[in-house]
């Protein structure tokens, strides 16, 4: 079980253009690669995009069987494949499939002159499918002789993101055991954090699993029905469904990636100031300045390894579903339980709109107006 990372996301979007210009002008993602009918890819609209090194694929369909026209019909713009990169794409394909993933497409090999990738895809949760993807020669290439490189290959010294940290993971009520195990039998990971979160007369469980390399890190998440009905409820109708709530960014500047997104149009998610008049009280010594935090509203917690920095975005999206969180570490490991409550709290200021509007109508509400 030799996953290495995140390889890549790829979105499916209902126009990958709008998509690429709000991700490229707010968070400063470069557009790299394209691929489309011209390169092989028929029926879809492909463009790559890459900071540090978070590679994301940008993908519509143009036609109305393609599966990213199916996917959007169905839960809106949302990530529809996450690519574990790996030294043994057909080893790993065979491997997983005998521990029960379901396979999608076999090992096929994609080169030129500059490289080799080899690249297999089997199921994971939901509608969400993972790509195993084997890479030799240049790494700048994608996937050779099937994405056109648009920009020459370049150094991201000096970007504020570096790597995909983690993604969280909404499911239905009662499948987070089963999609912990999934993962822990089949992909070998290993179940380093759970934790249930009570928010009012609302609940949810989570737990987090994560590859024996490290660098994939799922946090998943369901409802407690016998509570009343919250975010994840929200989340789970509104996307119809299991599928990536959020991805998460890290940083080793929380405090200018805020500044410079926010100056850049970026909405972040509200925290109370008295969240930030209990902090010393509640952790001790902080390693960066709480008039800062406060004035950007980025959350502080701690694990058993160190503390951690947090943010999330508004939501991008019409179905207020999928949005995307900053985090800088500074030792910690896994996630801090304040935090987790303070995400929640702060998606449930949102869903309720401002102080002086109409509350947003949850689902429910909308399938009865």
């Amino acid at each position: 079980m030799n996953i290495l990372g995140i390889d890549h996301l790829e979105f499916y979007v209902g126009d990958a253009r709008q998509t690429a210009y709000y991700l490229c002008t707010a968070f400063g993602f470069r557009i790299c690669g394209q691929g489309g009918p011209q390169t092989g890819l028929a029926g879809q609209r492909s463009l790559l995009l890459q900071h540090g090194d978070i590679r994301i694929v940008l993908t519509s369909g143009l036609v109305p069987d393609h599966p990213a026209t199916q996917y959007v019909g169905r839960h809106g713009d949302g990530v529809a494949i996450i690519a574990f990169a790996t030294d043994d794409a057909a080893g790993l394909y065979e491997s997983v499939v005998a521990r029960g993933a379901t396979a999608l497409a076999g090992p096929a090999t994609h080169e030129n002159a500059a490289g080799r990738v080899v690249t297999a895809s089997v199921s994971g949760f939901g509608d969400v499918t993972h790509r195993l993807v084997e890479r030799h020669g240049a790494a700048w290439e994608f996937l050779p002789a099937t994405f056109e490189m648009t920009l020459p290959e370049q150094s991201f010294e000096g970007d504020l993101l570096q790597v995909i940290d983690h993604l969280a993971i909404c499911v239905p009520a009662g499948e987070l055991g089963a999609t912990s195990r999934y993962y822990q039998d089949v992909f070998g990971f290993a179940e380093i954090f759970e934790e249930y979160i009570e928010v009012g007369g609302q609940g949810m469980d989570s737990k987090v699993v994560q590859s024996t390399s490290r660098q994939v890190t799922f946090t998943l998440i369901e409802p407690d029905l016998a509570r009343k009905p919250g975010q994840i409820d929200d989340f789970l109708s509104w996307h119809a469904g299991a599928g990536v709530q959020h991805v998460a960014f890290r940083t080793d500047d929380i405090v200018t990636a805020v500044r410079t997104f926010a100056e850049r149009g970026v909405g972040f998610l509200s925290t109370p100031q008295t969240y930030f008049d209990a902090l010393e009280q509640r952790l001790g010594s902080v390693d960066l300045p709480i008039a800062e935090l406060r004035s950007l509203g980025v959350l502080v917690d701690t694990d058993h390894y160190g503390q951690l920095y947090q943010i999330f975005t508004q939501s991008m999206h019409v179905r207020r579903t999928l949005f995307l969180e900053l985090i800088e570490r500074h030792g910690a490991l896994t996630f801090g339980s304040s935090n987790i409550k303070a995400l929640y709290e702060a998606k449930e200021r949102e869903l309720a709109g401002p102080a002086d509007a109409e509350p947003a109508p949850r689902p429910a509400d909308l399938a009865t107006a």
